[in-house]
């Protein structure tokens, strides 16, 4: 295990994890991740060279003109496709198979996400005219529909908690391990309903990132910002009670500044909460898909409606463009147009 901080640890295997997968892309394609490096994250270009590798199989598969190997493939090459070539591509990308012949389908919205990591492709080759030719700036996306905001309401918030306190509904096998996990389990699904931080600023926290005299805990947003969250008095003593139990553990090597630990002594994963948020989630609303993000969500609608300010929501959650956050939460700023409609009274009334 590395001394690096826990940020720079994961940003640190993400870019190793690139390496690698540049080992199955064309060879310019390393100057592209190199050139958009200073203003995107470690896990934006790995999900770039998925996306990527994913044209490129297009192209030998489907593609009459072109074959081969895809590291061989010329950046000129690039200027052979027109806008048809990629509209066929992105019929392909509905339904298609894997190198393993697994299935793959893709609705709109995973549609566009790769047709605009292509655009970042071509943009970025076609600015410094390396490329004649942008036929991604001609192509039409996928209309998207509004997706349902899914997120929990106050009553299910406090029933969530009290199941996570009590373990009732638990299997007897899954209330073996509730007794040894229930403290820890409680301060962090409190932590994450009472901050809306995101999954891996919660797993990434430290023990010297909490100060109980200011009421804020130093997290590390996307992009590497350090900032400071506030947290309540229901957080506060949940935490705590955590920790008085925290203090008897025994670190694995590399794991001792880690606040919230496995049963295995070692720094919580990402993929072991939203396990645990699923775990008690679907035991008390069994018909919602809860995890970690939902839960961020119901934080910012909470916030939102205690004080209808969206810029703080916006600042709180760490949204860099508030036009984020209102599209989140458009229906509850309708609900407070619609209040508002007799605010303001023009004539007394007459008896």
């Amino acid at each position: 295990m590395s001394n690096l901080p826990y940020h720079e640890q994961i940003d640190r295997d993400n870019i190793l994890h690139l390496r690698q997968l540049m080992q199955e892309l064309p060879l310019f394609c390393a100057q592209f991740f190199r050139g958009i490096e200073p203003r995107t994250s470690s896990r934006t270009r790995i999900a770039y060279a998925y996306d990527l590798k994913v044209f490129f199989d297009f192209l030998v598969k489907e593609h009459p003109n072109f074959s081969g190997d895809i590291r061989q493939f010329k950046l000129s090459q690039l200027d052979e496709l027109q806008v048809v070539d990629i509209e066929e591509y992105m019929e392909y990308l509905k339904y298609r198979f894997n190198d393993k012949n697994q299935e793959i389908i893709n609705k709109e919205r995973g549609i566009v996400r790769k047709i605009s990591a292509l655009k970042s492709f071509y943009n970025y080759f076609f600015r410094l005219e390396e490329i004649k030719t942008n036929p991604l700036a001609l192509v039409q996306l996928p209309k998207l529909h509004d997706k349902e905001i899914i997120r929990l309401e106050i009553d299910e918030v406090a029933r969530l908690l009290d199941e996570v306190e009590a373990g009732d509904k638990l299997t007897e096998k899954q209330k073996a391990y509730h007794a040894k996990t229930r403290v820890r389990d409680l301060a962090l699904l409190t932590l994450l309903l009472g901050t809306g931080i995101r999954v891996s600023e919660c797993v990434g926290l430290n023990l010297h990132d909490i100060d109980f005299d200011s009421g804020g805990i130093r997290i590390h947003r996307k992009g590497g910002k350090e900032v400071t969250v506030y947290f309540g008095t229901e957080v506060e003593a949940a935490l705590l009670d955590y920790l008085d139990e925290r203090e008897f553990m025994i670190p694995e090597a590399g794991h001792e500044d880690a606040l919230f630990l496995s049963l295995q002594n070692k720094r919580l994963s990402v993929r072991s909460v939203e396990n645990l948020v699923k775990k008690y989630a679907t035991l008390v609303t069994p018909l919602k898909k809860i995890t970690p993000h939902k839960l961020r969500s119901t934080y910012g609608t909470n916030l939102y409606r205690e004080t209808g300010d969206i810029y703080l929501v916006a600042d709180v959650l760490g949204h860099s463009d508030v036009n984020t956050t209102k599209k989140h939460y458009a229906a509850l700023e309708d609900q407070r147009r619609r209040s508002a409609r007799n605010a303001v009274q023009l004539r007394e009334k007459r008896n």
